[in-house]
């Protein structure tokens, strides 16, 4: 790596999900077998093993379909909190080598590398990480190893299963531009065939200054300085354990290896979710304004809906009537593969506002000191026994 240069490691699991079914279930190593909905014909394939893959079956693909390819396909379906526990294993690992992780994902991570690479060369600490995930957790992965996360992402994603690639700024020419314009990390699959038709067919066309202009007409200008500065080099090295912990917003969103098709099932999870996120309110002192819902169908089609209040409240039945609200109004007659649940607008007990709303307030005792003096003062005005509690 270069002088002075960040050593950044994005380190992804190899088909996470199907890895797990295969320590879960070893008669499937090997074989073509997707993660879906047991015993039906309905829903889509959330992954394929390797195998499936090689036969045409993919991600998103209905089942029927993949049946057809594969009459015989064997479809798993396996609890979300194991993948979770495999998760926790997986960065359990990767936090003894360094303490700086950035969690993109359920099976990714981005790790700052560069103070252990000091003592260990970066290509022989990636191979101790990808044997040791293998040894320990038989779970493969590949690391892209760069100077920025952009750069990193990219190099993890050029080689799978067990890939490593290093990407040096020097060599983004000879590495990078050959490439497919829709490997660039960040443009969407309804975006690169867009720039195709336009003759953008690979990152050397993306990256001509020929090119600048159609390809801003078709992507805007925002995207493509964003992709054009990534791509040099010219972005983020900074990986930041807390990106998502700001106290602006709590959120939470899980991907479901089976999606979600009823109103009961969805609004189990994002009950579930809410209550993780209540915790994490209530242990710092919390109070929010907005509650947003995030709902992505099958197609990667993601919605993102929120309310917002008059007043700042910390009541768990107040939020969860939000989600519950907000997923009436908007859930249509999809498959859900991914929902998610945030509040924002935060603000801690001691900073809410002098005049706050008695009826907002966190703390019972306090409500009841207020609602006390209420009474008190009405009774001096009007007589005791104008107002008064029913004792009980």
């Amino acid at each position: 790596m270069e002088n002075h240069s960040k050593i950044i490691f994005h380190i992804d699991m190899n088909a996470f999900f199907c890895s797990v079914a295969c320590i879960l279930y070893p008669h499937l190593r090997g074989k073509a077998f997707a993660i879906g909905r047991e015993n039906s014909y309905k829903g889509v394939i959330s992954t394929a093993s390797y195998e499936a893959r090689a036969l045409g079956i993919h991600s998103a693909q209905p089942l029927a379909e993949a049946y057809k390819i594969k009459p015989d396909l064997r479809v798993v379906h396996i609890d979300y909190s194991i993948y979770n526990d495999y998760h926790k294993k997986f960065v359990k690992l990767i936090s003894e080598y360094t303490n700086i992780i950035e969690v993109a994902s359920i099976d990714e991570v981005y790790a700052d590398m560069t103070l252990i690479s000091k003592k260990i060369h970066p290509i022989v600490l990636a191979k101790e990480i990808q044997l040791r995930l293998l040894k320990e957790h038989n779970l493969p992965c590949s690391i892209g190893i760069a100077p920025t996360l952009f750069l990193a992402k990219m190099a993890s994603d050029m080689k799978k299963p067990l890939g490593l690639t290093v990407i040096r700024k020097r060599e983004v020419k000879d590495i990078l531009y050959p490439l497919p314009v829709k490997d660039i990390f960040g443009i969407g699959k309804k975006t690169f065939p867009k720039l195709m038709e336009k003759g953008i067919n690979t990152i050397a066309d993306f990256m001509n200054p020929e090119n600048k202009d159609k390809i801003i007409n078709t992507v805007g200008e925002n995207i493509y300085n964003y992709a054009y500065n990534h791509i040099l080099g010219n972005s983020s090295n900074i990986v930041d354990p807390y990106r998502y912990d700001e106290s602006k917003s709590i959120s939470t969103s899980e991907t479901f290896d089976v999606p979600l098709i009823s109103f009961d099932e969805i609004i189990i999870e994002l009950r579930r979710m809410t209550k993780s996120i209540y915790k994490r309110m209530i242990k710092d002192n919390y109070f929010t304004k907005t509650v947003t819902l995030t709902l992505r169908d099958t197609n990667f089609n993601t919605i993102t809906r929120q309310i917002s209040y008059d007043e700042y409240t910390d009541s768990f039945d107040e939020i969860f009537d939000s989600v519950y609200e907000l997923l009436e109004e908007n859930m249509k007659d999809l498959e859900y593969r991914l929902i998610g649940v945030g509040v924002s607008n935060l603000v801690k007990e001691d900073k809410l506002p002098k005049e706050y709303n008695l009826f907002t307030l966190a703390d019972t005792s306090n409500k009841e000191i207020v609602i006390e003096n209420l009474i008190n003062d009405f009774q001096v005005k009007f007589g005791k026994n104008a107002l008064y509690r029913k004792k009980k």
